[in-house]
């Protein structure tokens, strides 16, 4: 009977002897097997399992030394009867007050009303082109890194120290690595009683609300912002003012002094990846001075700016203490590892102490060890810049791929790093649409409805991400997007009129574009300005300090103008046909789709 019950996994991870061993305890534990019952013989579940008799021998005696089996002298091994005392069978009552399903929603005090919002497929690995933010390739976790900080928290001494740790409090040597490694790096200096380890940066923010939001309280957060984090807020029933957020970060005006608490998310804006700019900073806390504000600082990010170095954090600024700062390991390690932390006075984290001592004890210890080594190993500063170095590089992929393959569909929010761009598409765009249509052709994209509390006013708008895709596939993946994006639109997408007089060809085309200047964005909102010289080259300045720059070559070939730039655009010939409409250039590509227009003047004018 028993041999019936035990299959083998041919793609389990476990050894042979593992897996019979845990077959062996789920058949036990699930009283398949009469405990009277004799076991068969290892010789005989060997040969029915084709494996080793040796295998079934170990597995047998290592579940005996565990109790769950008894080998008796002469008879054979049976199942330890007292493995399975104490267990309370199920009965199924069929009569019973117990609430039927109806009646709990009754009872919920607080309702929590979910919002409708995106939702990654568990399978996002398996599209080709997923830019979903937030979630991270296999390649970038460091497998052998963690491995080896998870062996040395496992040695016998270090669990013989913190498996008998008892109470609340947390692992010292991470606290200690965070306040040496880790804060010191967003310019922060703290008392190891100023910082609580948290399960994620999001059980910091509800300890955080639970302790200083109620319905007395105005609270300002960003709009667009996190969803889980206003309903929180709603949740504790404050009073929401939300800030707009332009170029530049979370707006500072008047509104901020009817508030008590602010919610930002300074280093990259969740969700529009905006870097709040020093000055803005700097006037946040003046207003928050001026008005008694306090502000929670939700870090994320922070040190990912490819264009400049990183903004001092709120709380290395702030000169009162009325900054609490939270952050978390998961952009390092894993999201699944849930390690946050939150940095604030100590008054306020003894209370935060104590409510999470009500919910959790602390988190786990194993895990607070592992990554106690993972930084003072200096795996954290290693693994820091290998990811800076890997998500540059997407980044500027990305922004190089809309930018070549969508400037007559889309623009972006100016930032200046990141993961992730905030994108917005013509007016008469469905989003949600966009997205189930690109999903079918693999390609994955975040709808951005959601991240604002007044829904149905940027229908148009979606986020890439660079965190769950590789440099290899993000240029094929937005040609992908920019198809589909033209099949939807169809007949909105400007064509070129055969007729157009304005069409310029040839000698005439040679002529009106030579000793010329060309005036445009990208569509990361940077200015652009090329000159187009009669020798037959091309010399390009971008951004507003023109920090961007390249040259190039152009020619007249039959009825297009054709452009091949050093390093932008890939290096690639373009061809394009052209129309000049007074102080305006408008270009279309070979399938005669409008592509781009310009400024154009004559050098000299």
């Amino acid at each position: 009977m028993l041999e019936t019950l035990i299959i083998l996994d041919d793609d389990s991870e476990l050894n042979l002897q593992s897996q019979i061993r845990q077959k062996l305890v789920a058949v036990i534990m699930s009283g398949l097997f009469p405990v009277g019952q004799r076991l068969p013989s290892s010789r005989k579940l060997a040969d029915h399992l084709s494996v080793a008799r040796n295998t079934v021998v170990l597995a047998y005696q290592q579940l005996i030394d565990e109790g769950y089996l008894l080998s008796r002298e002469r008879s054979g091994i049976y199942v330890n009867e007292e493995v399975l005392s104490g267990r309370v069978e199920h009965v199924f009552k069929r009569d019973g007050a117990a609430p039927q399903a109806s009646q709990w929603s009754s009872r919920f005090k607080v309702p929590l009303q979910m919002q409708e919002h995106f939702e990654c497929p568990p399978n996002w690995q398996q599209y080709p082109y997923p830019f979903i933010d937030g979630q991270f390739d296999q390649s970038l976790f460091p497998t052998a890194e963690w491995r080896e900080a998870t062996r040395l928290a496992l040695g016998v001494r270090e669990i013989n120290e913190w498996a008998c740790q008892s109470g609340d409090a947390d692992d010292p040597s991470l606290i200690e690595q965070i306040r040496t490694k880790v804060l010191p790096r967003r310019g922060i200096n703290a008392k190891t009683d100023e910082i609580l380890v948290t399960i994620g940066s999001q059980q910091a923010l509800y300890i955080l609300t639970q302790l200083l939001v109620d319905s007395t309280v105005s609270v300002a957060v960003e709009e667009p912002g996190n969803p889980e984090t206003r309903q929180l807020l709603e949740r504790q029933g404050a009073s929401l003012r939300h800030q707009a957020v332009d170029d530049e970060g979370m707006v500072v005006d008047e509104e901020l002094a009817h508030c008590q608490l602010a919610l930002v998310t300074p280093s990259h804006q969740m969700p529009t990846a905006v870097t709040m700019s020093t000055a803005r900073r700097q006037e946040l806390l003046k207003s928050a001075e001026v008005s008694d504000l306090i502000i929670v600082e939700d870090d994320t990010d922070s040190e990912s700016n490819f264009k400049g170095n990183p903004h001092p954090a709120l709380k290395s600024l702030d000169s009162s203490g009325r900054v609490v700062y939270v952050s978390s390991l998961s952009k390092i390690l894993s999201s699944s590892l849930r390690i946050g932390f939150m940095v604030g006075p100590a008054e306020l984290i003894r209370e935060a102490r104590n409510l999470r001592r009500m919910m959790v004890k602390s988190p786990a210890a194993n895990n607070q060890r592992a990554a106690a080594f993972f930084l003072s190993l200096g795996h954290y500063d290693a693994i820091m810049g290998k990811l800076n170095r890997e998500f540059r590089k997407r980044w500027f992929a990305l922004q190089d791929a809309l930018n070549y393959l969508m400037p007559n569909f889309v623009v972006t929010i100016p930032n200046e790093g990141g993961t992730a761009y905030w994108v917005q598409g013509p007016k008469d765009l469905d989003v949600k649409y966009l997205a189930k249509e690109a999903a079918l052709r693999g390609v994955l994209i975040e709808p951005v409805d959601y991240y604002f509390a007044k829904q149905g006013e940027h229908t148009n708008c979606f986020r890439v991400g660079v965190t769950s895709i590789s440099v290899e596939k993000i240029r094929e993946g937005i040609e992908t997007l920019a198809q589909v994006i033209q099949d939807l639109l169809g007949g909105k997408i400007a064509r070129l009129n055969d007729t157009d007089p304005r069409w310029l060809k040839g000698e005439a085309l040679r002529e009106a574009v030579s000793d010329t200047q060309l005036l445009y964005q990208t569509v990361y909102g940077q200015p652009l300005s090329v000159l187009i010289h009669a020798d037959g080259s091309l010399s390009g300045t971008a951004g507003y300090a023109n920090e961007e720059t390249d040259s190039g070559r152009w020619w007249v070939e039959g009825d297009c103008w054709v452009r091949q730039w050093d390093n932008w655009a890939y290096g690639e010939e373009v061809k394009l046909y052209t129309v000049i409409k007074g102080k305006t250039v408008e270009w279309f590509n070979r399938e005669k789709v409008f592509f781009n227009r310009a400024v154009i003047q004559k050098l000299g004018d």
